[in-house]
């Protein structure tokens, strides 16, 4: 008799790792509650937040529709060579956005003196958000075509590590410096990640490392020697490591509404707000709708959305986050262990789990004023179509992945010769039913020997 089908059931015809499917809705699903609570700022004209519930919703539904796409893909061959053409992708949109072009199809975008963004037909496009991604399937892809022998062009290995990791390495890290410092400096560690766990050697490390300080290095110097004309990010990542000012103390002592007063509020306006939402968020928190740091800090839906879940649903709301984040990187692993001596799809699954994890809890460090602001969004969580989209790409192939190694590891199974014959268990099964109902030893031996 068929089983019937019911709501909840809903899971078991899913292939591919169930555990990320479930933190895949719940994050799409809290995003949602999030953008109808959060900020009125994102409202225009006379919308209301039922529109925004909308809009959020019909996002949620583009990231699934990607991610169903993506998880339907069941050849590795075809991920493989897409992968390829990630650093020729990255570089193209990195390109693109410092040229500063302005088209009516095309055009990069300046806001707060840094170029992070481009219009495409209309379309907004964080950059950034796409290199993260691009680049870690193309570092996978570059690996294990360099384990292989794969890679076209030299001969001698270390020019095929030259031109095919170390150079998309240093342009992607040199090119993302003058829109974010902090970008820069995240997804070049993402990138030496990917790069150590697979298998880079201690030479290939330290050469990365102090190619990377170098070109850090330069860009320090450009902008001391241009007097601040030239890397003007460079100066704000500066200002924010190094500077000693107390703020807090200035506007105390400014004269309330005087222009000091107002320009030192502002420089600490955000992480204050964020800290006092997590203060006021308790245990339980306030309740959905309830938070008034979101009328002070403006960004609340997109670098500050941790402090505004705290503080709508307390630190059980904040434990709830970080589970599911940590979740992802315990499958992430798991899945890795399924593909076998596949190196492209392990690259591929833990660098995509690596950089959804660390970005969250990267997020989740500058809320609580562990770190200095970043602008680092909540992966799945905070506002921004093209971050939402991009991370939703990012969970498709991870999902793609687990489903493909896991029909291989059946097929495995499958083909796999038994330990022990299986009419050999049956017999002794069979014998051990008759010794239980009764039949002595002796008379099961003069069957089995024939002994009249």
């Amino acid at each position: 008799m068929a089983t019937k089908r019911k709501f909840w059931n809903v899971f078991d015809g899913m292939e591919g790792d169930k555990v990320v499917w479930i933190i895949v809705i719940l994050l799409m699903l809290i995003s949602v509650l999030c953008m109808f609570s959060s900020t009125s700022r994102l409202l225009e004209g006379d919308q209301s937040r039922l529109n925004m519930v909308v809009d959020q919703i019909v996002l949620v539904g583009m990231g699934l529709a990607v991610i169903i796409i993506l998880y339907n893909i069941r050849s590795m061959k075809f991920l493989r060579a897409c992968s390829k053409w990630g650093f020729l992708l990255s570089l193209a949109l990195l390109l693109v956005l410092i040229s500063g072009i302005k088209t009516p199809l095309v055009s990069s975008i300046e806001l707060n003196g840094a170029r992070r963004i481009i219009r495409v037909a209309g379309f907004q496009v964080h950059v950034f958000e796409v290199v993260k991604v691009a680049m870690v399937m193309y570092l996978a892809w570059a690996i294990d075509a360099f384990k292989k022998k794969e890679l076209k062009g030299p001969r001698k290995p270390i020019w095929q590590k030259v031109l095919y990791i170390y150079v998309p390495f240093l342009v992607t890290f040199l090119l993302i410096i003058p829109g974010s410092n902090s970008s820069a400096l995240f997804i070049g560690g993402i990138m030496f990640i990917t790069i150590l766990i697979g298998g880079g050697s201690f030479k290939d490390l330290a050469i990365l490392l102090l190619a990377g300080t170098l070109a850090l290095g330069s860009c320090v110097a450009i902008y001391k020697l241009s007097d601040g004309k030239y890397m003007e990010r460079i100066g704000t990542g500066l200002s924010r490591i190094f500077s000693d000012e107390d703020y807090e103390s200035k506007v105390l002592a400014s004269p309330a509404g005087s222009r000091d007063y107002y320009e030192s509020l502002d420089k600490i306006r955000q992480p204050y707000s964020a800290k006092i939402a997590v203060h006021e968020g308790g245990l339980i928190g306030k309740g959905p709708g309830s938070s008034t740091q979101r009328y002070v800090v403006p960004d609340i839906s997109e670098d500050y959305m941790y402090s505004f879940i705290i503080e709508e649903y307390g630190l059980l709301g904040g434990l709830v986050m970080i589970i599911l984040y940590i979740s992802l990187m315990a499958r992430g692993s798991r899945i890795v262990r399924n593909c076998g001596n596949d190196l492209y799809a392990k690259l591929t699954v833990g660098g995509l789990s690596l950089l959804i994890t660390l970005q969250a809890f990267l997020h989740m460090f500058v809320n609580t004023d562990i770190g200095p602001m970043t602008g680092q969004t909540l992966p799945l969580v905070s506002h921004g179509s093209s971050a939402f989209l991009c991370f939703s790409f990012a969970f498709g192939i991870i999902l793609s992945i687990s489903r493909i190694a896991k029909k291989k590891m059946d097929r495995e199974q499958k083909a796999a010769e038994p330990l022990v014959e299986t009419h050999y268990v049956q017999e002794g099964l069979g014998d051990l039913e008759d010794f239980e109902n009764g039949r002595n030893m002796d008379e099961l031996m003069e069957e089995d020997y024939d002994i009249q």
